[in-house]
């Protein structure tokens, strides 16, 4: 009967581990989705706020726009992929 019993426990526990597991497997990569998601839409309100400036004839307007892209393509150029 003591054999039974910790039989029993023991193949619950290897059970809750393998859900354990599987759970966090489900879950990651979840918050790199939601970061590139974020990241997508940053670039596109900065681009459209680029496109905007440009279309204005004062001087300001144009370095502001170039100051930009050039700060997001450093930015781009930093990124290291593993």
């Amino acid at each position: 009967m003591l054999y039974r019993t910790l039989g029993n426990a023991h193949a619950l526990a290897i059970t809750r581990g393998e859900e354990v597991r599987r759970r966090a497997l489900e879950r990651s990569g979840q918050g790199t989705v939601e970061y590139v998601g974020l990241i997508l839409l940053v670039s596109l309100l900065m681009l459209g706020m680029v496109a905007a400036m440009k279309g204005f004839s004062g001087r300001q307007g144009t370095e502001l726009a170039e100051l930009i892209v050039d700060k997001i393509q450093s930015a781009v150029d930093k990124i290291a992929f593993r």
